[in-house]
């Protein structure tokens, strides 16, 4: 593969990435909406069903009526029979016009009974996928409400290690700088009173009253007189 077809292959599978990624990052949005677009859609068929049942509801009214017709007209062909028999004949013609008319009847009804109960049976299975699929978004947004506040504690738990950590260094430093400053403030305090025991020996040692180092002649007549 040349390398120009590399690039392009690269700069392709970037982009499907980062397609993918965006969809990613908008998955549970687009569900949602394809969940309220789906229940427009039943919305229609169950619409549509409504009418395929009316439908059904007047041809079965008009097939009734015709059964009810042609019992009607076959009792009057029987009773025309004896007295008048073009009456009886014109009663028999209505009634195989009639049964003609409820054989076209009789299979509209049975063609929207079969509609309606197809659509049924599809609608159903689509309104139990639509609540497994509602089920299923519930779900992934329970879990990934779930998964942002551990995600938020677990960040929240490493900083404030950190800045715990920070605090007891920060803390040390400062005890060390306070032992410091207390030893240079001790070390002054005992430089001090020693310049001032030096000094008041000296003063003593000048008034007479406290003698630096004894004589020779005093030390024997110590000595001389024990």
């Amino acid at each position: 593969m040349s390398v120009w077809k590399k690039l392009v292959t690269a700069v392709k599978g970037g982009a499907t990435e980062a397609a993918q990624s965006v969809v990613d990052s908008q998955a549970i949005r687009i569900l949602e909406q394809e969940i309220r677009e789906a229940k427009d859609e039943l919305r229609k068929s169950d619409h549509a069903r409504t009418q395929i049942l009316a439908k059904c509801k007047l041809a079965q009214q008009k097939v009734d009526a015709l059964n009810s017709s042609i019992q009607q007209y076959e009792e009057h062909a029987r009773k025309a029979a004896d007295t008048d028999k073009q009456l009886a004949l014109d009663c028999a013609q209505k009634v195989v016009d009639q049964r003609g008319e409820l054989e076209a009847e009789q299979t509209y009804l049975n063609q929207f009974r079969q509609s309606e109960k197809q659509l049924a049976a599809n609608i159903g299975q689509a309104k139990a996928n639509l609540r497994r699929l509602e089920q299923q978004v519930d779900m992934v947004k329970a879990t990934e409400s779930v998964q942002k506040a551990q995600v938020s504690v677990s960040s929240s738990h490493m900083g404030a290690n950190s800045k715990m950590k920070t605090a007891t260094e920060s803390l040390q430093r400062i005890m060390d700088k306070q032992n410091m400053r207390s030893a240079e403030l001790q070390a002054a305090e005992e430089l001090a009173a020693d310049e001032s025991s030096d000094d008041l020996e000296k003063r003593l040692a000048e008034a007479g009253i406290k003698g630096g180092q004894s004589s020779a002649d005093d030390e024997l007549s110590r000595i001389l007189g024990k």
